[in-house]
């Protein structure tokens, strides 16, 4: 019912006073309604709050010295979890204060699958809190209100539910960095992820997390298949490497290392054009309550750092062993210390021996030579400080693999007799 309705029901029998003008109560009920309203808003009671933000909305004249910064946060399952994911908002403020401080036009999206499928909270807002605003007690409340409107957009861009399964983070900084093609002045960042692409060149569901070799690996691979992100120009921050959901497995401080080391060689860290730059944010991210998506959101492919894959030793008989023997040479001992040094370096894990023999023995032999050969080394790796280590027997092995050669080439005699008689010794990481 409207001011006017109000003011136009009267109960029965009642008598308009003589000489009263018509139209009085009907403006006198008109006002109160608005001075009411106008009142009930201000205070943020009843109706919705006035929009704090909507003075970002209005565009900044954009000169030479004028920077963008695009925020991109990663929707995928391994962040968001099952009830409760990462807390992006609340573990950036010195970040997004430092956007504020540089009076940035901001956007804010997410991403998550196979591509760069952003989906994009804001677009090109303007955290300029100076520009026609020439009152200090008004400037230090748009600067507040700055802060908090852009922890408001990543707070509902950490939300979003991801569009597809899994994620793929290089392809997101190519998407990030297009997104800032047309700006000309600096030009940043900033992406909020765990770092563990299942997409990709860089999908790490296979990666074991050890070794700089590793990394290198990836990034040849990546090169080679012209999915590197090209950054020239491109301040980037990454945060949050590392730190998937609390129900996600869980790196150790080793793997967030070379977590760390991988996407800075990804992201070209060191190189020297102007305004390039790649930097990971020592930052903690809590955990917060996602709300219960309307429909179930797609399963996400699992990174587990290796910890359920060993870590094999391929060691040639003739390294360990004379011709028809179990007794482990001398020479050999510095080469089964090194292994034993890794699996005591590897925390809670066990090993395990297995022993094969070629085919040139006698048939009825060959399974407990190979059984004596396992122990001998069982016995050395004990001697060295194991505690967990069990052995087997395999006699002949059933396949070899190929070392690495040139294309084409085959194995000779020699190599393969070599690779049957061997001892594998695999560290298990659980």
């Amino acid at each position: 019912m409207n001011p006017t309705d109000t003011a136009a029901v009267r109960a029965p029998g009642h008598r308009r006073a003589p000489g009263r003008r018509r139209g009085a109560p009907l403006l006198a009920g008109a006002l109160t309604v608005l001075l009411t309203a106008g009142l009930t808003s201000a205070c943020g009671g009843g109706s919705a709050p006035l929009d704090a933000c909507g003075w970002m909305k209005e565009p900044v004249e954009a000169g030479a010295d004028a920077g963008h910064t695009v925020v991109l946060v990663d929707a995928s399952a391994s962040v968001r979890g099952t009830t409760a994911g990462r807390d992006y908002a609340g573990g950036i403020g010195a970040l997004l204060a430092a956007v504020v401080e540089r009076k940035d036009t901001v956007s804010v999206g997410s991403f998550s699958g196979d591509s760069a499928q952003l989906t994009w909270t804001v677009k090109d807002r303007s955290a300029d809190w100076v520009t026609h605003n020439d009152n200090a007690i008004n400037q230090k409340k748009r600067k507040q209100q700055a802060a908090e409107c852009l922890s408001g957009f990543v707070t509902k861009a950490q939300g979003a539910a991801p569009r597809s399964s899994g994620s793929n983070v290089l392809a997101a900084l190519t998407a990030g960095a297009a997104a800032l093609d047309s700006v000309r002045g600096p030009r940043r960042l900033l992406v909020l992820t765990d770092g563990l692409s299942t997409a990709g060149c860089a999908d790490l569901r296979a990666a074991a997390f050890r070794d700089k070799s590793e990394i290198n690996a990836i990034a040849r691979v990546c090169a080679a298949r012209d999915e590197t992100p090209d950054l020239k120009g491109v301040d980037l921050t990454l945060a949050g490497l590392g730190q998937p959901a609390a129900d996600q497995p869980a790196p150790t401080a080793a793997q967030r290392t070379w977590l760390s080391s991988l996407w800075r060689t990804l992201c070209g860290a060191g190189q020297t054009a102007a305004g390039t730059s790649c930097t990971v944010a020592p930052t903690a991210i809590g955990t917060v309550d996602h709300p219960r998506p309307h429909q179930q959101p797609p399963p996400d492919p699992v990174v587990r750092y290796a910890n359920d894959r060993p870590e094999t030793y391929q060691l040639p008989g003739a390294a360990l062993f004379d011709t028809s023997s179990s007794t482990v040479r001398r020479q050999a001992l510095p080469l089964l210390n090194d292994v034993a040094v890794s699996a005591r370096t590897t925390p809670g894990s066990r090993v395990a021996v297995y022993g094969y023999v070629d085919p040139r023995g006698r048939p009825d032999n060959n399974q407990q030579l190979s059984q004596a050969r396992a122990d001998a080394v069982q016995k050395v790796l004990t001697g060295l400080g194991l505690t967990r280590v069990t052995a087997y027997g395999r006699g002949l092995p059933k396949g070899c693999a190929t070392p690495q050669r040139a294309a084409g080439s085959e194995m000779s005699a020699a190599e393969r007799l070599q690779c049957d008689r061997r001892v594998d010794i695999e560290i298990i990481r659980k």
